[in-house]
């Protein structure tokens, strides 16, 4: 409804409302075409998210066969920056497991996918979804992760001070909140700057502003992680 409410409005800006038969007939033309074109956009994001989400689906189901009732779903289909689709991202999902039943509650485990692409996983072929490195990440890990990136973000220095901090707050764009208090603030840092940590054999995490960029050692990709889509993961696994 939302994607037909935006076409109407585009519209309705195209085609003026004084002028001739003959103008409208081309401006009507001109705007069907426009949204045809729009449209056909659409629908080729719409199928590379089902083809993703379906890819993640398969790489769960070959790599964990322990899980076997769960729920996946996209929270961002390209939590990256960069605005090239064909470069370096990042596609998440969220997976909670259930106890099979009729109209089963979502209670079980937490789960974060994370898979990242390499360049050229788009091409005038399609979508090379051999390209993607999958990373499947639970709370605790989550935690370890966010723990990371808030002291290179910050001047804490304590990981026992981050953890309790993290779990009982929340990340925002300049830090971590209890409440509305901002326990933890982010350093202030201009466009061109970065501060960097080794966080395991797999990757690297760079703060710059308002972004996690996250350096893939065996790709060589830096992807950089949109703050919203980092509030989204941490409340997921730490919503009441």
């Amino acid at each position: 409804m939302r994607k037909l409410i935006t076409l109407l409005f585009i519209l309705s800006i195209l085609i003026p409302t004084k002028n001739n038969a003959q103008d409208n007939g081309a401006v009507v033309a001109g705007a069907v075409g426009a949204l045809a074109a729009i449209g056909a956009g659409v629908a080729a994001v719409e199928q590379m998210k089902e083809r993703a989400e379906l890819t993640a689906t398969e790489w769960l189901l070959a790599n964990n066969p322990n899980i076997t009732s769960f729920s996946l779903k996209t929270i961002d289909f390209d939590g990256k920056k960069l605005k090239d689709m064909s470069s370096a991202s990042v596609i998440t999902f969220k997976i909670q497991e259930f106890e099979p039943a009729d109209k089963p509650v979502l209670d079980g485990k937490k789960q974060v996918l994370l898979g990242f692409t390499s360049h050229g996983w788009i091409n005038e072929y399609g979508i090379d979804f051999n390209k993607i490195k999958w990373f499947l990440i639970d709370e605790a890990e989550w935690v370890n992760m966010m723990v990371s990136y808030v002291k290179v973000a910050s001047g804490e220095s304590s990981d026992y001070n981050v953890a309790s901090t993290l779990q009982e707050g929340r990340i925002v764009n300049k830090g971590v909140k209890i409440k509305n208090k901002m326990t933890i603030p982010f350093y202030q840092l201009s466009g061109d700057m970065y501060v960097v940590t080794d966080y395991s054999n797999d990757m690297k995490f760079i703060y710059n502003e308002r972004s996690l960029g996250i350096f893939l050692k065996d790709t060589r990709d830096l992807v950089q992680i949109k703050r919203s889509s980092l509030i989204e993961l941490h409340e997921f696994f730490f919503e009441e």
